[in-house]
């Protein structure tokens, strides 16, 4: 065993187990380190409260004078809990968070010193901006780039420094962030589904998007994953054997959880507490060593802050207990990879859920007009549902171990598919009294009944309705939550808009009641939307061909799927949404492209480095140990040691073979990634490292892995699966 694999596993199996106590109950922590309604009430004048609630519930702008109050106020509290700095703390579009670091500390005329927070610092800063990506929408050299204050989502704090959600964006006002597009589409949405619900009841004026992620991960221990170079630069091993025990036998699934796992759960799930993020379920996951958190439902703003928040808590929190959290999509070869399930809704202000059947035939038909819109919104746009997921991780995952396939297509049900038929069955125009009795009464009336035990989940599907939300399944482990958000609810605003256009147009024009009006419409909605729904497996080939004659698309790599985010139809949606212009959708396409070919060209080099460096010399030096086995074997029995070696001999011809094949692999890898980098053409760069570069990596790992079974263990230097995904 080589002496790094034997510290890592000796100082994994002496570890000492951090023990969390929990002392104090979670409901009088939570919130406790935001500055959350309470604290806001206890440190701001009544004028600054109200400035800043209304600037949540209704988007008003806080006067300036009024945000010196609100940054006092924001001090004082901070500095009450013993926090020294202040940061601005925004999302921009590398995946991570991003925060610069200023004290509260200033100096006088005379030489003193107070502690400063006003008003201007509160609302914007200038951060240095040259080194983030920005899709070519203002070079290097113009470094001068802006965050702002969002009020909608409340400052907090992480050891001693105050964080404040902001919006990042150019100088020339182009956003740089994942934050402000979400919000110009929650804006949108709100709008658009104000206006429809208003046919149900007239006292709605505001309707929240929700939203509840499920985050899987898997947590290793740290110096087993130290001894990892790929696990380390990339996230994943690029090689490494299957264990022969894997998830085969299911018994990890809902099993119970491990001691010093409970204790990283409890220290983490507290730190959400104190932040305010409502982590409410936890569970072991189907793979080995990997598990699931999730949470209360909430406004999708303030979730997507709470998730990008959490992944940065759980690092933290994992460094304190010896663990690695890998959110990477495919860590492990052979088993479950992690998603990060986006489960979708529309709330009113009044309370009601619009995609939760209700009690009367009125409130069905609400439920009927939302669910069979948003339906409508993904079958139009499902190609850009595709790429608001794609990335270079995620490819691996989907089609595979129980995530959904790269073909998007909706799941609600057989019995919701009863009611969707006999509602296309309606007759065109004017319905009958009759009609409408048995319509309401017999039709959309059952529904809660219909739905009571018929909410079960088909884990193939990309995009199912689960008895009162949507889930987005496809969404991978390391996405940030804001680029699936942004996409649904702008497709759905706009589908939402148009609906209405259209019952208005049969009200005015046709003078059709407006519940006549509603089903005439719906009914057309449902037949162009067939295409989309899908009952069965969505992992055979049956399935593929299906979905072709149903033109779905099918885009099975990044490179073409990102394309849909630049067709004229996209574009066109976001800036009627008035969501992004045409510069912000390229410019996000363009790093989306260029982070793709950078985590492939990185992989490429680490994988490369590995083989050469570790998988061959190693297995050269048990092949020398094998020929001096054989060479004493001879000296021993002369002519007759050939069949006495003769499996020796055969190890030592597969070990050659094997070197072979994994040193021609990385040349060619390597004389195919120059060719690639020396493309000038972003899109061209991209698929010639998909299709010319990636594909070497099974090539180089099916050799790498085939020496790990042949090579003695005691001289094989990287840890394995066994040691990876059993060591407690």
């Amino acid at each position: 065993m080589s002496t790094l694999r034997f510290y890592a596993i000796k100082e994994t199996l002496n570890r000492k187990p951090v023990v969390i106590e929990e002392k104090e109950r979670r409901s009088n922590l939570f919130g406790k380190n935001v500055f959350n309604e309470h604290a806001m009430r206890q440190y701001l004048t009544k004028e600054a409260y109200n400035a800043v609630m209304n600037a949540h519930e209704f988007g008003a702008k806080i006067p300036r004078e009024l945000a010196d109050h609100i940054s006092t106020g924001m001090k004082e509290w901070a500095i009450s809990k013993g926090v020294t700095h202040y940061t601005h703390w925004f999302q921009p579009l590398t995946g991570a968070t991003a925060e610069k670091h200023d004290a509260f500390f200033e100096t006088t005329s005379n030489g003193l010193a107070i502690e400063k927070f006003g008003g201007g610092q509160l609302v914007q800063q200038e951060p240095d901006a040259s080194s983030f990506p920005s899709g070519g929408i203002r070079n290097t050299f113009e470094a001068r780039g802006y965050t702002a204050w969002d009020p909608t989502s409340p400052a907090f704090i992480i050891g001693t420094t105050l964080c404040i959600p902001t919006v990042f964006v150019s100088y020339t006002g182009e956003a740089l962030d994942y934050k402000t597009p979400l919000l110009r589409a929650l804006s949108a949405v709100d709008d658009a589904a104000t206006a429809v619900a208003k046919y149900f009841d007239k006292s709605v004026t505001k309707v929240q998007a929700t939203l509840g992620w499920e985050q899987e991960y898997f947590l290793i221990d740290s110096a087993l994953a130290t001894s990892r170079p790929d696990l380390m630069m990339t996230g994943r091993t690029l090689l490494g054997h299957t264990s022969a025990k894997g998830q085969q036998l299911e018994d990890h699934y809902f099993g119970s959880i491990p001691s010093r796992v409970l204790n990283y759960m409890r220290d983490m799930e507290r730190e959400c507490m104190l932040l305010g993020i409502p982590v409410k379920t936890r569970h072991n996951e189907v793979a080995p060593n990997q598990f699931e958190l999730a949470p209360i439902f909430e406004e999708s703003n303030l979730a997507v802050d709470h998730n990008s928040l959490l992944m940065d808590v759980m690092g933290k929190v994992a460094e304190r207990h010896n663990f690695v959290v890998l959110f990477h999509e495919k860590p492990f070869k052979g088993v479950n990879g992690s998603g990060k399930h986006n489960n979708w809704s529309l709330a009113t202000n009044t309370g009601v859920n619009l995609l939760g059947p209700g009690n009367t035939p009125m409130s069905n038909l609400q439920f009927l007009t939302f669910f069979i819109n948003t339906i409508k919104a993904v079958e139009s746009y499902e190609e850009l549902i595709r790429a608001s997921i794609a990335s270079a991780s995620n490819d691996h995952r989907l089609g595979a171990n129980e995530a959904p396939p790269a073909i998007i297509s909706v799941f609600i049900g057989e019995q919701l598919t009863k009611v969707l038929d006999n509602l296309e069955h309606v007759t065109k125009g004017k319905l009958s009294p009759e009609e409408k009795t048995d319509l309401k009464l017999n039709v959309v009336g059952k529904i809660p009944e219909i739905l009571l035990d018929n909410t079960d989940r088909n884990r193939t599907s990309p995009f199912a309705f689960t008895g009162n939300k949507f889930e987005f399944r496809a969404v991978g482990s390391k996405a940030n939550c804001a680029n699936p958000m942004t996409v649904l609810n702008t497709i759905v605003a706009k589908q939402l808009v148009e609906f209405k256009t259209a019952v208005d147009t049969l009200i005015e024009e046709k003078k059709m009641k407006k519940d006549d009006a509603i089903f005439n419409v719906l009914r057309e909605y449902i037949k162009d939307s067939k295409r989309i729904l899908f009952e069965g497996d969505g992992y055979g080939e049956a399935w593929e061909k299906e979905a072709k004659k149903r033109k779905l698309s099918n885009y099975k790599t990044t490179p073409e799927a990102l394309k849909a985010k630049i067709s004229k139809k996209a574009i066109t949606l976001f800036e009627e949404m008035r969501i992004m212009n045409k510069v912000e959708s390229k410019a996000r396409y363009e790093i989306e492209v260029e982070d793709y070919t950078k985590r492939i060209q990185i992989e490429g080099r680490v994988l490369g480095d590995i083989a050469r460096n570790h998988v061959i010399p190693t297995a050269i030096k048990y092949q020398s140990v094998l020929v001096n086995n054989v060479k004493g074997l001879k000296e021993i029995y002369g002519n007759g040691f050939t069949k006495m070696a003769e499996q020796q001999l055969e190890i030592i011809e597969a070990i050659s073979e094997h070197i072979e094949k994994i040193n021609e692999g990385v040349t060619e890898m390597t004389e195919e990634r120059k060719k690639a980098n020396n493309m000038n053409d972003i899109e061209k760069t991209a698929n010639a490292y998909c299709e010319n570069v990636k594909p070497l990596f099974d090539v180089i790992r099916y050799h790498c892995d085939k020496l790990e079974l042949l090579v003695d263990d005691e001289l094989w230097p990287l840890t394995k699966y066994r040691e990876l995904l059993f060591t407690k």
